[in-house]
């Protein structure tokens, strides 16, 4: 009885997350509502019923007209409250003088990011970046679906040394 519990949260916290993404239309997961949000009744353990009922909310909350089908103009200002919450996230997490605004030095890169990006896309190891090395950085970014050049764990991918096809 456990495991089906728990292979049914598994499968709900996927199918929140994926209308969550699909809504941001960017196939990235989102948060995933906590425990007790979903525990609906406060026993401590989630049912199937409590799952789906997350679900349902989670749709009938997106389908603002009420009609039971979410409209692209719906999915529209879902995205908009979902970036609204990112950008507030992103403004109290670099904010460092707290001041409300966020000056150039709060967005510079930290420690050496530049020279980090520069380098994995530095292919000839001449210090620049040509319109060659450019574009094909940019081939690589769309093949992976343009998530950076790590993988789901947050670990280098096994592309080589320094992020790009290995030499020698």
């Amino acid at each position: 009885m456990k495991s089906t519990v728990l292979i049914a949260a598994i499968v709900a916290g996927i199918s929140l997350t994926a209308l969550d993404a699909s809504a941001a239309g960017r196939g990235e997961p989102r948060e995933m509502p906590d425990f007790a949000t979903l525990d609906a009744d406060g026993n401590g353990s989630l049912s199937v019923a409590e799952l789906e009922a997350a679900r349902t909310a989670k749709f009938t909350e997106m389908d603002t007209d009420g009609d039971g089908a979410i409209s692209l103009a719906e999915l529209t200002a879902s995205q908009a409250d979902m970036a609204q919450q990112r950008a507030e996230r992103m403004l109290s997490r670099l904010d460092a003088n707290d001041d409300g605004v966020l000056q150039a030095d709060e967005l510079a890169p930290r420690g050496d990011d530049a020279e980090r990006m520069l380098s994995r896309i530095d292919a000839d190891d001449d210090g620049e970046i040509s319109q060659e090395e450019f574009d094909k950085a940019g081939e690589k970014r769309q093949e992976r679906g343009g998530r950076g050049d790590r993988d789901d764990r947050g670990d280098r991918d096994d592309r080589g040394g320094k992020g790009h096809d290995r030499r020698g």
